[in-house]
């Protein structure tokens, strides 16, 4: 293989590296708990955080840090369900895509 053809397949793996991360960029999931509700990203960032009102009844009987825990713990359930959304897509995609055909997937 010539350097040309190298070339070419280093742009076209790159292509299908930026389609790749397109597609990881749409996923959004949501997770729930106590009347915390957090949505997070394909790229593991947090898109919203909103609040019941029940979500605050802790703070209001004076023990914020079960609040605290509380969201804590709904962050890291909305991440690690993104992690396992993510790495599905990222799965599928492979096997579909040029990049899995040029590694023998």
């Amino acid at each position: 293989m010539g350097i040309f053809d190298q070339v070419k397949d280093a742009m076209r793996m790159r292509n299908e590296q930026k389609r790749i991360q397109n597609e990881i960029a749409k996923i959004s999931v949501e997770y729930s708990n106590g009347g915390i509700t957090v949505v997070a990203k394909g790229d593991m960032s947090i898109e919203k955080i909103s609040f019941a009102p029940e979500a605050f009844d802790e703070v209001k009987a004076g023990k914020p840090q079960r609040f605290e825990t509380m969201l804590f713990n709904v962050v890291n359930g909305a991440l690690k369900k993104a992690k396992e959304a993510t790495q599905r897509e990222m799965m599928n995609l492979m096997k579909s895509s040029e990049l899995g055909q040029m590694f023998g997937k």
